[in-house]
C-alpha cells in the first residue's frame, strides 16, 4: 500500500500478519534536530506507523481504523544507526483496539509506545 508520509520519513515496511508488524528507519541527518539527536516525532511516527500496519492484519474487508492516542516513552537518544519497531495488537474490541510498540536501535530499547485505534468502516 503506497504511504507516501511514511516514504517520506524513510520509513521501510518490513512485515506484518496476526496483529503483530515490523517496521524500520535508516537514520540520516534529515531526522536529526538541532541539538544532533534524532527527532522525537520520528521515533512517533515509526510507532504510529507500526500500529497501523498491525491493526490492518486484524481488521475485516471494508473497515479501516485511526489513531485516537499515542503515548510514548522516550529511553535513551538515538545519534545514528537503524531503529526497529516491532508491534503487537494486545486488545482489539468492535470499535477500539490496544496496541504497544517497543523500538530498538542497536538492540538497547530507545522507546515504549501504547496506542489506542478506532475501528470503523471504509469512508467512500
Amino acid at each position: 500500500m503506497k504511504h507516501p508520509f511514511a516514504e517520506l520519513l524513510d520509513i521501510t515496511f518490513v512485515s506484518h500478519g496476526e496483529g503483530k508488524s515490523l517496521f524500520s528507519i535508516e537514520i540520516s541527518e534529515k531526522h536529526m534536530n538541532p541539538n544532533g539527536v534524532v527527532h522525537g516525532g520520528v521515533i512517533y511516527s515509526l510507532a504510529d506507523n507500526g500500529m497501523g500496519a498491525a491493526m490492518h492484519s486484524v481488521m475485516g474487508e471494508g473497515m479501516m481504523c485511526a489513531t485516537i492516542e499515542l503515548k510514548i516513552n522516550y529511553f535513551r537518544p538515538v545519534f545514528k544507526g537503524l531503529v526497529e519497531c516491532k508491534t503487537q495488537v494486545i486488545f482489539k474490541g468492535r470499535r477500539t483496539a490496544t496496541l504497544e510498540s517497543d523500538l530498538f536501535c542497536d538492540e538497547k530499547q530507545v522507546a515504549k509506545a501504547l496506542g489506542t485505534f478506532a475501528i470503523m468502516p471504509v469512508r467512500k
